[in-house]
């Protein structure tokens, strides 16, 4: 087995551990939830683990950190909340059980009855737009696709619209290209055409050599924005048939094209200009109020030194590229502490599909 899935097997039972990992959208986003196109992979800088364990009764185990209900004080509680927020994972944990559960019975899958207990750990920064509430998601949904030995029954491509849909329970704003990209693994370009999206329910995803990719950098806060309240004005103006915004979209969305070619033919100066063109987009699209001063300026200090940057996701986080190599990059560390920035190099994970996913993906 790998690191990325356990089976202990014991006397009485097995315990089934799964990691999903960080994502980081290299071109395109945010044009996932308008009908677009964009390229994503996952990072093993950052991951999250889910356990699944049978037991008499059905537990969803706090996490000790995340999931804190003791607290030394009043004061302690309110810096806690102004901090990490309202939420652990035990209620992404629950939303993804009702959610398997429900597509089983939808789709005439079986479920044995038998009990568990789920519990998790994670070390994706929050709000750091490197979806990580959607990796406790998707390593839960991995833990249950095993311990109910339906991997085979529920498509690869169907299991990001599943993550989404838990996660669209608990209120939070996210498109599709996140998830796609934490149930595959490795680097992948993705097309969400609507005439797809409606007949099919998800879009065509097509998976690259990760070999393909340069070198690259991650820049994120220690205390960055709320990446879910980012997209709402876009949306709506969109909708209303906004030609600024529908016209902004399609050009973000043909970057990804543009840049699925780049990266084929390895033209990494059309992979910069393309990286810078995404974020200018979104700028003029979204706004300087909306994106927020510091992940504008986890940007800037990329630019300064001459590297291509933009957002991972919808901000708390940057991925940059120094075309110039070595020097340029150490030109970025000294910016980057001097901003008070975390710098590190991107490990780029491969492709997560076993033989059992990959017997289930449309031919």
């Amino acid at each position: 087995m790998d690191e990325h899935h356990k089976t202990t097997s014991s006397a009485e039972a097995a315990v089934i551990e799964h990691r999903a990992y960080a994502r980081v959208g290299l071109l395109g986003n945010p044009s996932d939830v308008y009908y677009g196109r964009t390229i994503s992979f996952t990072a093993s800088n950052f991951w999250a683990t889910v356990r699944l364990q049978p037991s008499d009764d059905l537990v969803i185990q706090p996490h000790l950190t995340h999931d804190l209900v003791v607290f030394r004080s009043l004061h302690h509680l309110v810096n806690r909340l102004d901090s990490e927020g309202y939420y652990g994972g035990v209620r992404l944990l629950m939303a993804i059980c009702k959610v398997f559960f429900d597509y089983c019975k939808e789709n005439a899958i079986e479920l044995e009855a038998r009990n568990f207990t789920l519990s998790y750990d994670t070390n994706i920064p929050r709000q750091a737009g490197l979806s990580g509430s959607s990796a406790i998601v998707c390593a839960a949904l991995s833990c249950l696709l095993d311990f109910h030995k339906v991997r085979h029954l529920i498509k690869v491509e169907v299991r990001p619209g599943l993550i989404l849909n838990a996660e669209k329970q608990l209120g939070i704003v996210a498109g599709l290209q996140d998830r796609v990209a934490q149930v595959y693994g490795g680097l992948v370009y993705m097309e969400f055409a609507k005439e797809d999206m409606d007949t099919l329910g998800h879009g065509i995803y097509t998976p690259m050599d990760v070999s393909l990719l340069p070198p690259l950098h991650l820049i994120y806060a220690e205390n960055p924005s709320d990446s879910g309240k980012v997209h709402s004005t876009v949306r709506q103006r969109w909708l209303n048939g906004d030609e600024f915004i529908i016209s902004s979209m399609t050009e973000v969305a043909d970057i990804a094209l543009e840049g699925r070619t780049a990266l084929l033919e390895k033209d990494y100066a059309k992979l910069a200009s393309l990286m810078n063109r995404n974020f200018d987009l979104r700028r003029s699209m979204f706004g300087d109020d909306a994106l927020g001063a510091l992940n504008i300026e986890m940007v800037e200090v990329a630019r300064r030194v001459g590297a291509a940057s933009k957002f991972t996701g919808s901000g708390g986080a940057v991925i940059v590229f120094c075309p110039d190599g070595p020097l340029q990059v150490k030109l970025l560390e000294d910016e980057c502490r001097k901003a008070g920035f975390k710098l590190e190099q991107i490990e780029v994970i491969p492709s997560l599909l076993n033989e059992v996913d990959l017997q289930t993906l449309s031919k």
